[in-house]
């Protein structure tokens, strides 16, 4: 998927007081970090009069009240050739009746919109039904942050499922960490914490809060409820600190002064970070049902807090199945029970908290942009329209050379520095440059075409991709470099985890089946250089690639004792998240489905093979099983999870974007399942996921050129992407190898017709 190069965001910005400012803020630097070609910018709005120190994303400024600012505001963006611009839309932050005036703005502008909306009205009035209808009618995209959102969107405004997209609130990524350390600097040593944080406001029910902290002293003398945040600057212009000094007041009267603290501040993100690290218990006792997102929810969440809420609807998806406590609006008693009850119980909380943490993985700043860029593709391309049922089987397209192992696309796409990461149709695009990820898969399909019957690639092109990884290694992080220019130029000092990961699995298999034994030697070597920092890492996928990797290096390498440990370590570590989410209807490692998601399981038993722990073969089995009933139409053909629906919690996968990696992991788990099992079956559906490449797919689109082994970069909801980059390439390759080894084991068996139409 090419990324977007210019994105504007519209909506406040800090250092403006609010909710919204943050959120902003946020996404536009996730999305601005997310590719190192993109650009984006912030469209601020000013409230009342006011003027703010904005840093240089904010590229333009509209007064909240002065229509005319939103007309040049469209001049500017239709001006600067912006390629999406995505509004953050909340009634009472934009002037006119009922914020009407961004209507103005939109209704002029040249490119797609993405509207996401941070309120939904069950009851609108006339005036603010009028304004939402118009943001549906004008946005390709809407986007909400809970399910209840698309219900109510669906059901009140009548606004079709395929144009809504649901992405959680995100999160910053902070290690899961005690409070003690964080207590101590904050001068909260010794005391059990309880936290609330954000703009102070009469709707955020902290007198209820308050109410409930005798009882709460009652089991808990250390006791200590910090409320952290300034007063909104509303309520500050209309009412000064009324509703401060009221809750003060409170606090005396219940003679609770020592175990309640107001702190007036609007932190910054590393101080906020440090307070809610603090904290034993995260509250938000809310009094409004009506509340589609928040914020201090999310952020609590996502760094591992027992959170005890109110029924509001965000709290009531995200604490859903026990991953927090509800409780009912405006009851002190209950409030103050449960609180108790989770301060009193370390080992409860300890779980709530792992499980609160484990389940916001999805969530992060990082994952939260990825979204948005699906997102904004799809809206550039218009691809939110449906898709005209299909009925009836689907003819797979057969060709002669389909079994053989073209690589002339392949070769085009590689030059003396290595494999290049996208193409526009098949020609290179040197724009983008390179990256660790699409070289170390390159390296993996040079030790896949090692095997018998297939033709090795040359000496020197596999020799530059082992150079590449080489040069990615960066001793000084102890991490391996993602993004190069083409210029030769890192555009980081650090890749991703995943990325990592992968580039030591391509290490390990190097180590393993290197036609060069020198090439082995260094592998082997740099993969044990590269292997400890991967236990600071949180990222599932991470430790299921680095696992693939493991099998190959201990191989070679069966006296390295630290390796067989982390070996053990990581694939634990994917057994406790399998355990933490997985329930009867839901038997995966994490709240949702992402990429490469077949890796997992396959990771898992090759492991179990390996180091004969059937527990692990027994766990990779039962989720490959349940992942296909995710990935299997009810005709039978593959559908791969699409790339719309990656984070989205415990939803049935969305069906666009699909992409070749997909097929690839999932034939490759497949084949290690035959090989765990012995399930002749797993053959079968391996075979039937490759017919996908072949045209057996949603749209009954071949995407594989046999000529010149080319793959196009995956299925839109209308049509191919008729890019065919690097990692589209590789993956198709690397899917032909293993089904052409497949075919070779069954030579003089009974193979599955599909399967004979491709096999050598």
């Amino acid at each position: 998927m090419t990324p977007h190069r210019r994105i504007a965001v519209i909506g406040n910005s800090l250092p403006r007081r609010c909710g919204i400012a943050t959120f902003t803020t946020d996404l536009e630097r996730a999305i601005a970090n997310s590719r190192p070609n993109i650009e984006t910018c912030i469209v601020a709005v000013n409230d009342h009069g006011q003027t703010y120190d904005y840093p240089a994303s904010v590229a333009f400024q509209i007064r909240d009240d002065v229509v005319e600012d939103y007309v040049r505001a469209a001049a500017f963006l239709n001006a600067g050739r912006f390629d999406v611009v995505c509004l953050q839309h909340e009634f009472g932050i934009f002037g006119g009746e009922a914020g009407g005036y961004i209507l103005e703005l939109l209704s002029r502008l040249h490119m797609p919109v993405v509207t996401t909306l941070h309120t939904v009205l069950a009851k609108p009035n006339a005036a603010q039904r009028a304004v939402m209808e118009r943001l549906v009618e004008t946005s390709s995209k809407i986007i909400v942050m809970a399910i209840k959102g698309k219900e109510m969107l669906r059901s009140s405004y009548g606004v079709v499922d395929d144009k809504i997209e649901v992405i959680a609130h995100g999160i910053p990524e902070f290690p899961f960490a005690e409070p003690d350390a964080a207590k101590a600097k904050l001068g909260f040593d010794g005391r059990a914490v309880i936290l609330t944080f954000g703009l102070l406001s009469p709707s955020k029910g902290i007198e209820v809060m308050i109410d409930a902290m005798p009882s709460i002293l009652q089991r808990r003398t250390d006791a200590v409820y910090v409320v952290l945040g300034a007063t909104h600057p509303n309520l500050v212009r209309d009412q000064g600190e009324a509703y401060r000094e009221s809750l003060m007041t409170r606090v005396r009267e219940l003679g609770v002064e020592s175990h309640v603290v107001f702190l007036d501040q609007f932190v910054d993100q590393a101080t906020l970070l440090e307070f809610i690290s603090m904290c034993d218990v995260y509250v938000t006792p809310y009094l409004n049902e009506a509340q589609m997102t928040s914020g201090t929810l999310a952020y609590s969440f996502g760094l591992g807090k027992p959170v005890v809420s109110t029924p509001y609807w965000h709290a009531l998806e995200l604490l859903d199945d026990g991953r927090g406590v509800i409780v009912p609006f405006g009851n002190a008693a209950a409030i103050g029970k449960e609180i108790a009850l989770l301060l009193t119980d370390a080992p409860r909380r300890q779980a709530m908290r792992e499980r609160a943490y484990a389940t916001s993985r999805s969530m992060t700043w990082e994952r939260t942009a990825e979204r948005y860029i699906a997102v904004f593709e799809n809206a550039r391309h218009g691809d939110w329209l449906k898709v005209v049922a299909r009925t009836g089987p689907v003819a797979i397209a057969h060709s002669p050379a389909a079994s053989d192992m073209q690589l002339g696309h392949f070769l085009s796409m590689c030059d003396d520095t290595g494999l290049f990461q996208h193409a526009v149709h098949s020609v290179p695009d040197r724009a983008h440059g390179y990256c660790v990820d699409d070289n170390a898969r390159a390296l993996l399909l040079a030790c896949a075409l090692n095997n018998p019957g297939e033709k090795r690639l040359s000496e020197v092109l596999t020799a530059r991709f082992a150079a590449f990884v080489q040069h990615a290694w960066n001793p000084d992080t102890r991490r391996f470099r993602n993004f190069m220019g083409f210029n030769r130029t890192w555009l980081e000092d650090r890749g991703s985890e995943d990325s990592h990961g992968r580039t030591l699995w391509a290490l390990g298999e190097c180590a393993r089946r290197d036609a060069n034994p020198s090439r082995q030697r260094w592998a082997a070597a740099l993969f044990a250089e590269a292997l400890p920092t991967v236990m600071t890492f949180r990222s599932p996928r991470a430790s299921a690639f680095t696992l693939l990797g493991l099998d190959g290096y201990c191989a070679v390498a069966p006296d390295d004792l630290r390796a067989r440990e982390i070996r053990h370590s990581l694939a634990d570590g994917l057994m406790s998240g399998l355990a933490s989410v997985e329930t009867p209807d839901w038997s995966w490692f994490e709240e949702g489905l992402a990429y490469d998601n077949a890796r997992l399981p396959q990771a898992l038993m090759q492991t179990g093979i390996a180091t004969q722990t059937p527990g692990y073969v027994d766990a990779g089995l039962r989720s490959l099983r349940w992942l296909m009933t995710q990935q299997t139409t009810p005709t039978g053909q593959f559908r791969p999870v699409g790339t719309a629906g990656f984070g989205e919690l415990r939803q049935p996968p969305r069906a666009f974007d699909q992409q070749p990696v997909e097929a690839t992991a999932t034939i490759a788990a497949c084949l290690t399942a035959w090989r765990a099992d012995g399930d002749v079956e797993w053959k079968a559906i391996a075979t039937n996921v490759f017919a996908w490449f072949l045209g057996r797919n949603d749209l009954s689109i071949v995407l594989v050129d046999p000529e010149t082994g080319s793959c196009r970069d995956g299925l839109h909801p209308d049509r191919a992407n008729e890019n065919r980059g690097g990692e589209s390439v590789v993956s198709y390759l690397l899917g032909l190898a293993d089904i052409r080894q497949l075919a070779r084991v069954n030579v003089g068996v009974a193979a599955p017709a599909a399967l004979r139409s491709i096999g050598a």
